[in-house]
C-alpha cells in the first residue's frame, strides 16, 4: 500500500483515502496502484458534477459565466480561482503532468474495471457562495493581494517542491497558516468540505471505497470519518445544511450600515455647534480620502482613466450608502463598457503567468478594478471616520 494512502474502518465500511498533489506523476501512479490492489466496490473522487464535467470536457470560460460572477459579487473568489488554476497549470507544465491527471486516472481506472464512481465533493457554486458570504472584505483583500504577490514573484516550481507539499508536516503548517490568515476561508473551503466528503462516503451504499482527494484534506476527512458516530438522518441533515447558500448578516455588515448614520450625526453636530465651515471641511476630508484611495485602487489595476475618475467621484457617496452597490461595482461597470472583454481575453484566462498578464487581460483586470477599489474605499471609511471622531 502507498504511504500516501490511509485506511479507515468505520460504520461497517472500509475506506482508503489516497492523498494526492493535484499535479504530480507520482500521485497519478499511486491512484492507479491502490485501485488495482484494493479492487473496491466504488471509487470516490474529490469532484462535484460541475468540476467533473469541466475536467472531462475542458473548462471554457464564456461571457455569461463572467456576468454571473459579476452580478453575484464574487469577484475576489473568481480571481482566486483563476490564480490557483494558472498556478496548477504552471506546475503541470514544469513537471509534465496535466492538472487533474490523478482524478482522470481514478475515473479511467474505475471505468476500465467497471467500478461505480462517486462524486463526493460539494457543488463548487455552493462552496464559492458560502465562502463569499463568510469572508470579510479584509480576508478577501489579504487573499487577493497574497495571490497577486505570488504571481508577481514568479517563482519556479519543480517536482521536488510539489512532493514536499504532500508531507504531513508541511501540509499541517499550510493549513495552520491559512487558518490564521483567513479563518473563514479555511472553514468553508477545507473544514466544511472535509465534513461533506466524509458524510457522503458514509452515506454511500458501498462497503469498500477508494477515495482520491487532495492531500490537504486527508487529515480532516479521517478525523470526521472517525467522529461521525451519529445516525443516517443526522448525516443527511449535515449534508443539507452544508449545501445551503443563504447568507447570514455578520456583525461587520451591521457596523457598515451604522457608519452612515454616525457620519451624518457628526456632520450635523459640527454644523450646529461649530458652523457650516467646520462641517464642510469634515465632509471635504471624507470626500478626498475616499476619492484618492478608490482612484488609487483603480490605478493599481491599470483601469481606464474614466474608470479612475468614476471611482474618485462615487466612492465618497457609496460609502454613505447613497447607492445600492459599492463603488467598485459602479466603476467596474464603466470599465466593462469602455473595455468590453474580447474572445481572446476569455480564451487567455488559463495562460496568465505574471501580474502584467492579469492587468492586460480585460476579464481579470475588470475584477481587479472592482476588488482594489472596494478595498481602497473601505480603508478610506475607517481613516475618515477616525479623523472626524477626533475632530469632534
Amino acid at each position: 500500500m502507498q504511504k500516501d494512502t490511509v485506511h479507515v474502518s468505520v460504520g461497517g465500511k472500509e475506506i482508503w483515502l489516497v492523498g494526492t498533489a493535484h499535479v504530480s506523476q507520482k500521485s497519478v501512479d499511486s491512484v492507479k496502484e491502490v485501485i488495482e490492489e484494493v479492487n473496491p466496490d466504488a471509487v470516490a473522487v474529490e469532484l462535484c458534477d460541475q468540476r467533473f464535467t469541466a475536467l472531462m470536457e475542458g473548462k471554457k470560460w464564456e461571457e455569461r459565466d463572467i456576468i454571473d460572477v459579476y452580478k453575484g459579487g464574487r469577484g475576489a473568489l473568481f480571481l482566486v480561482q483563476i490564480v490557483m488554476a494558472n498556478f496548477q497549470r504552471r506546475i503541470g507544465e514544469q513537471v509534465g503532468v496535466k492538472p487533474g491527471s490523478e482524478m482522470l486516472g481514478a475515473i479511467q481506472a474505475a471505468k476500465e474495471c467497471k467500478i461505480p464512481l462517486i462524486l463526493a465533493d460539494r457543488d463548487l457554486r455552493v462552496t464559492l457562495k458560502r465562502a463569499s458570504s463568510a469572508m470579510s472584505l479584509w480576508e478577501k483583500g489579504k487573499i487577493v493581494f497574497g495571490l497577486i504577490e505570488g504571481v508577481a514573484e514568479g517563482e519556479e516550481i519543480d517536482t521536488e517542491l510539489v512532493e514536499k507539499l504532500k508531507e504531513g508536516d508541511a501540509l499541517t503548517e499550510l493549513m495552520d497558516e491559512l487558518s490564521r490568515e483567513a479563518p473563514s476561508v479555511k472553514r468553508v473551503l477545507v473544514d466544511e468540505r472535509d465534513q461533506y466528503i466524509a458524510a457522503k462516503l458514509l452515506e454511500s451504499p458501498y462497503k469498500r471505497i477508494v477515495t482520491v482527494i487532495g492531500a490537504g484534506h486527508s487529515k480532516g476527512i479521517v478525523k470526521n470519518l472517525r467522529e461521525m458516530s451519529f445516525g443516517e438522518a443526522d448525516r443527511q441533515r449535515l449534508i443539507k445544511t452544508l449545501d445551503k447558500t443563504e447568507s447570514k448578516r455578520s456583525m461587520l455588515k451591521y457596523v457598515g450600515y451604522s457608519i452612515p448614520f454616525l457620519v451624518f450625526f457628526i456632520l450635523g453636530w459640527m454644523f450646529l455647534n461649530r458652523g457650516f465651515e467646520a462641517s464642510a471641511h469634515a465632509f471635504g476630508v471624507w470626500f478626498i480620502i475616499h476619492g484618492v484611495l478608490a482612484a488609487l485602487g483603480a490605478a493599481l489595476a491599470l483601469a481606464h482613466p474614466l474608470t479612475i475618475l468614476t471611482a474618485f467621484l462615487v466612492a465618497p457617496f457609496t460609502s454613505l450608502r447613497l447607492a445600492a452597490v459599492p463603488s467598485g461595482w459602479i466603476a467596474g461597470a464603466v470599465e466593462m463598457k469602455l473595455r468590453k472583454p474580447r474572445v481572446k481575453d476569455f480564451t487567455g484566462l488559463m495562460k496568465l503567468n505574471s501580474y502584467r498578464d492579469y492587468v492586460e487581460n480585460r476579464v481579470t483586470r475588470l475584477f481587479l478594478v472592482v476588488v482594489f477599489i472596494n478595498i481602497g474605499s473601505t480603508a478610506a471609511t475607517f481613516i475618515s471616520l477616525w479623523y472626524m471622531v477626533r475632530a469632534v
